[in-house]
């Protein structure tokens, strides 16, 4: 039987679905659970390239379905909560309406809910699990914005030549994705002042920001 759910661009039958792509893409103790919420909710789940401005989306598409997208390049504890992310979208909107905001109280009490099953010793690495219970105690819009268990998460990616913002000297100048270049100042609480090279504008950078290192002061 033909599920009808898109990953990677192409169809994939129910017993595929669960045991190519979850086992892929999720720790192996969240791929039946996950699966399970996937057929409970009828989730179209698509896999994309990466996206610099986000991890993941849901949308309600024309004709009904329910279309979950998760970027192909975060690792497996990244997928994992993004997934739960955007299925709790799902689920707090078809029981409260969709007139809720789309990362207020229902929705956060929904994300709780549905990551409470995962968060344990099976699924996340020890060293995460105070991080992701400190978390979702108010669970944010987005966790990149938690530098915390952000940067313990970007632990478990694939090596690169990039760095983070808080480790950078103040006055080194470095360039983000888009190409602009910016030259790091002072801290200013929880983020940090960045002055753009090119226009003098000054922008603030969450401590966790991923750079890449141009000229250390």
């Amino acid at each position: 039987m033909e599920s009808g759910w898109l990953v990677q661009n192409e169809n994939y039958t129910i017993f595929d679905l669960m045991n190519n792509t979850l086992q892929r893409y999720l720790p192996p103790a969240a791929v039946v659970p996950c699966f399970d919420l996937i057929r409970k909710y009828e989730v179209h789940l698509k896999v994309v390239d990466q996206r610099v401005t986000r991890h993941g989306d849901y949308r309600r598409l024309p004709g009904g379905q329910h279309l979950i997208t998760v970027n192909a390049g975060v690792n497996k504890y990244r997928f994992l909560i993004t997934l739960i992310h955007e299925i709790a979208h799902l689920v707090a909107f078809e029981k409260y309406g969709r007139q809720i905001k789309p990362h207020g109280s229902e929705w956060k009490r929904t994300f709780q809910l549905l990551m409470v099953p995962f968060i344990r010793p099976e699924v996340f690495p020890a060293k995460l699990l105070p991080l992701l219970a400190r978390h979702f105690r108010n669970p944010k819009a987005s966790s990149g914005t938690d530098a915390d268990l952000s940067i313990a998460l970007m632990a478990y990616d694939e090596p690169n030549d990039k760095s983070f913002i808080f480790e950078l000297p103040v006055g080194s100048v470095f360039s983000i994705y888009n190409g602009k270049i910016f030259k790091k100042g002072n801290r200013r609480v929880k983020r940090y002042e960045c002055v753009e090279m090119a226009t003098g504008k000054v922008y603030l950078f969450q401590p966790n920001a991923e750079v890449e290192l141009l000229k250390a002061e």
